[in-house]
């Protein structure tokens, strides 16, 4: 980690202030090294850790390897962030950190300070940075359906598909149609916030009719009902595309009540929005 030996310096400095002149000498200072950290506590070379980064909080990241395996490293101001295979143009340390986007591969250099790991280096490829920042605004001219996204992002972490449910919101639609009512409107906008409210949160939308009506109808209907609840939710409510799940329709499938009566029919004409946090983020 650059700038460490500065550091040790200065822990060197403060402790020749407290001993009488001479007692530190030149082998007692060699012996402060680039391992000990400003209040003298002995930092271990750390393993090199490989792998997607797969949630970021504050000064933290969580990398996940293709065996699973998810490390928490700490970022700190000696912190080195390099992009490789051309000019990226990050300009500040901070603009450096924001870089470092979820689904990103990295290989992260460390330091050991108790259980503690610190990334001394991060390295990246230019060409993944720019994938995981389409992934991150969901922009049309990275990808040209949100398959493209998702499917990226669970290629990359070996566990994506493996999800705590955190909670469910259904909305009603009337017979063959997919617009909203107001109510559903509120509701979703209401979801949008639980979500948002909650760290590594994802919106999974999922539409459904019925039994009335064929097969092909329904799953065009409980697609055009899925579309327009993700539509609602990004327009209205400000959910951010890049965390939105592929919308599913499901037809006349896993009815939540029988179909047999009028009040079943009406419960199974729904859109479900899941709100979900990867099993391999949660908690983070």
């Amino acid at each position: 980690m650059t700038n460490i030996a500065s550091k040790a310096k200065l822990a060197v400095l403060i402790g020749a202030m407290a001993l009488p002149m001479g007692a530190v000498s030149a082998q007692d200072a060699g012996t402060v090294g680039e391992n000990i950290d400003v209040y003298g506590e002995r930092m271990q070379d750390g393993p090199t850790i490989e792998g997607v980064i797969s949630a970021r909080r504050d000064n933290q990241m969580q990398v996940t390897a293709t065996d699973g395996t998810s490390t928490v490293i700490t970022l700190d101001d000696n912190t080195q962030i390099r992009g490789k295979g051309g000019f990226l143009g990050l300009g500040s340390k901070d603009r450096a950190a924001d870089a470092l986007l979820n689904g990103l591969p990295v290989t992260v250099e460390t330091k050991q300070l108790g259980t503690e790991l610190i990334a001394s280096e991060v390295d990246f490829k230019n060409e993944d940075q720019e994938v995981a920042a389409m992934i991150r605004s969901g922009t049309a001219q990275g990808f040209a359906e949100q398959t493209a996204a998702t499917d990226a992002l669970r290629n990359r972490v070996a566990d994506i598909d493996q999800y705590n449910v955190k909670g469910t919101t259904n909305v009603f639609f009337d017979t063959g149609k997919h617009q909203l009512s107001d109510r559903a409107e509120t509701e979703l906008c209401s979801a949008a916030a639980e979500a948002q409210s909650m760290d590594n949160a994802l919106l999974l939308v999922v539409g459904y009719t019925d039994s009335t009506g064929d097969y092909d109808f329904n799953q065009q209907l409980s697609e055009k009902r899925a579309s327009r609840v993700v539509n609602y939710l990004q327009q209205a409510c400000g959910w951010k595309p890049y965390r939105m799940l592929t919308p599913t329709g499901m037809a006349e499938a896993d009815p939540l009540a029988d179909n047999e009566s009028e009040a079943g029919k009406a419960q199974n004409r729904r859109v479900a929005v899941n709100i979900l946090v990867s099993k391999s983020v949660d908690g983070l």
